[in-house]
């Protein structure tokens, strides 16, 4: 036990270290590359949509499949790698279906999770999409434009 008057020496190198190592490194590119990737391209389909098809089911459907794709890329493979989230439906004995859900500890430093950059870009992605796709329903609520309300507009042709 050290003295009241002796000088103790703290060593907080090794803390230091191994935060700038996870901060830096990216341990899963391609992982944090399609989280992105599937909601961002849905963003850009809907923003080009008019450039895309004039068929707004055509449209519709393939923003559909791409954020399908992301929620199964989240729920399978990102959130589990970049933030160590894992969850699985389960039947007991009683025939009930539970629905099982597992976190990462704060602190747990395992060989499968991702690095705090990872972990930003994951939360991020979640939460900055949504924000966006919030913005363009209001925007397409108030806009009121008639051609994506699915009905074409009424012409007549004269008669000679």
């Amino acid at each position: 036990m050290a003295d009241a008057t002796e000088d103790v020496e703290l060593d907080f190198a090794a803390d230091e270290q191994e935060r700038a190592r996870r901060s830096a490194v990216i341990r899963h590119p391609m992982a944090s590359f399609f989280h992105l990737f599937f909601r961002v391209v849905a963003i850009v389909v809907y923003l080009l949509c008019e450039w895309i098809s004039k068929n707004f089911a055509s449209c519709f459907v393939l923003i559909i499949a791409l954020l399908s794709f992301d929620f199964w890329s989240v729920k399978n493979v990102t959130g589990r790698l970049l933030v160590g989230l894992r969850w699985w439906n389960h039947i007991d004995e009683d025939g009930k279906s539970l629905w099982v859900f597992e976190a990462k500890k704060v602190r747990q430093c395992c060989v499968n999770s991702g690095t705090e950059t990872e972990e930003r870009i994951f939360w991020l992605g979640l939460i900055i999409c949504p924000i966006i796709w919030t913005f363009f329903f209001f925007t397409s609520l108030f806009s009121l434009k008639p051609e994506w309300s699915g009905s074409e507009p009424v012409t007549t042709i004269a008669g000679p």
